[in-house]
């Protein structure tokens, strides 16, 4: 079932707020899936997901930003597409916030290698292609 709305229902919103990991799927320069689990927060109709700027999903969001993310249950799917723009500095407080409250304190945008920076993928939905019902 595809939804076109920018917004989930009730049910799957609370699992938006409480689940730990995603499945994020971005495209390798091949064409191929790269296919991970990452922590995230959903706020306004978007997820946001941080990362090392030399990660392999940020550097596939850099050459191809259509992404597919996944919830981790098959028994009650949720998946949704939508197109990933980088944020490499000035990262919204909101956001910032979501993850520290989502994350025990966890700071999503500290540097973890001297050679790299943080970024935040920042992927609006575009579309809801199951929302908890699987088929």
């Amino acid at each position: 079932m595809s939804h076109t709305l920018s917004n989930p229902p009730a049910d799957i919103e609370v699992r938006l707020t409480d689940e730990s990991n995603v499945w994020l799927c971005t495209v390798r320069r091949d064409g191929s899936p790269h296919l991970t689990p990452v922590w995230f927060v959903y706020l306004s109709a978007a997820f946001w997901v941080g990362c090392e700027s030399r990660s392999v999903k940020a550097r596939n969001v850099v050459a191809d930003p259509r992404v597919s993310v996944a919830l981790e249950s098959g028994n009650a799917p949720v998946v949704a597409e939508g197109t990933a723009r980088v944020h490499r500095a000035g990262f919204p407080s909101t956001v910032v916030e979501a993850f520290a409250s989502k994350y025990d304190g966890w700071d999503v945008g500290r540097q973890v290698n001297p050679d790299s920076e943080r970024v935040l993928l920042e992927i609006p939905v575009r579309r809801w292609l199951l929302a908890g019902t699987a088929q």
